[in-house]
C-alpha cells in the first residue's frame, strides 16, 4: 500500500484538454501525486511529454476519435481508472444583439454547435468509452468540469453556460447509472479564476460586448461579490480535482462542488 495520502500512484487518468489551463494544472497535480495521466487534446506530439503526462491526439466531438484514445490508453497503460473531462469552449453570444452594431457577438447556430459539440457531446463520448472500461474493473471515477455559469446562469454566455448546465445533469445521471458499478461521477464548478489561455483578447472583447461594457471596464474588482476577495487559483482546482479522483473521496457521487470563494448573486 502507498503512504501517501491520496493513493493515487499507479492509477491511469485521461485529462481532456489537458494541454493548458485548468487541464494543464490538473495534469501536473495528478503526476505530482503519482498517477499515469494520457492528455488528450487536438494540438501536440503523440508520446511521453516532458511533464511526465502521456499525449494522444483526440477530438472529443468525434465518437471514432474518441474510442481510439481510449483503446490506445488502455493498450498502454492497462486501465482507465480516472476520466477528467476538462476539454471545454467558451464564446460569449447575446441571445439577441439589440443594439445590432456586432451581429458576430449574436448567438448563431454555428457558435450554439460547436460549443455544445465540445462542452456537452465531448464529454459524453469520453465517459461513454472510458465507462465501458471501468464497468470491466468494477471500479473508476469521472469527473466533469463544469462552471458556476452552469448553476447560475451567466449574461452574455447562456449557451455556454446551458452546456455547463448539462454537464451538472449528466454527473448526476451517470452517477444514478454507474454506482452499482462502483463507479463515481463528480462535478466541479469553479467560478471566477486567474486568467488562462481561453481569457484572450477576443475573449474580453466579446464578452464586453455582451454586457454593454468596455474591456476595461470588465470587473477585476472582486471584493464584493466574491467573499474570499480574489479570483480562484487553477492549482486549486487541481488540488480539488485530485482529492475527487482518489478514495479518500469515495461516498462523493452526484453531486457538483463548487469552488468560487462563497460567489454567489445574492
Amino acid at each position: 500500500m502507498s503512504d501517501s495520502w491520496l493513493e493515487l500512484e499507479g492509477k491511469v487518468a485521461i485529462v481532456t484538454g489537458g494541454v493548458s489551463g485548468i487541464g494543464l494544472h490538473i495534469t501536473n497535480e495528478l503526476i505530482r501525486n503519482g498517477a499515469k495521466v494520457v492528455v488528450a487534446d487536438l494540438n501536440g506530439e503523440e508520446g511521453p511529454q516532458d511533464n511526465g503526462s502521456y499525449f494522444l491526439k483526440c477530438d472529443v466531438t468525434k465518437k471514432e476519435s474518441v474510442d481510439k484514445m481510449v483503446a490506445e490508453t488502455v493498450k498502454l497503460f492497462g486501465s482507465v481508472d480516472i476520466l477528467v473531462n476538462n476539454a471545454g469552449v467558451n464564446l460569449p453570444r447575446l441571445l439577441v444583439d439589440v443594439k445590432g452594431e456586432k451581429p458576430e457577438y449574436e448567438l448563431n447556430e454555428k457558435d450554439f454547435d460547436f460549443m455544445v459539440a465540445v462542452n456537452q457531446k465531448g464529454p459524453y463520448l469520453c465517459a461513454q468509452a472510458s465507462a465501458r472500461e471501468m464497468i470491466k474493473q468494477n471500479k473508476g471515477v469521472i469527473i466533469n468540469i463544469a462552471s458556476e455559469a452552469g448553476q447560475e446562469g451567466s449574461s452574455g454566455q447562456s449557451c455556454y453556460a446551458a452546456t455547463k448546465g448539462a454537464l451538472i445533469a449528466f454527473t448526476r445521471s451517470w452517477a444514478k447509472e454507474l454506482g452499482k458499478y462502483n463507479i463515481r461521477v463528480v462535478a466541479v464548478a469553479p467560478g471566477i479564476n486567474e486568467p488562462t489561455g481561453l481569457t484572450s483578447d477576443a475573449y474580453n472583447e466579446a464578452l464586453a460586448y455582451t454586457r454593454g461594457v468596455t474591456v476595461d471596464q470588465l470587473s477585476t474588482d472582486y471584493s464584493n461579490s466574491i467573499p474570499l476577495g480574489r479570483p480562484g487559483k487553477l492549482k486549486e482546482i487541481a488540488d480539488l480535482v485530485s482529492y475527487l479522483a482518489s478514495d479518500r473521496a469515495s461516498y462523493i457521487t452526484g453531486t457538483t462542488v463548487n469552488i468560487s470563494g462563497g460567489k454567489s448573486r445574492g
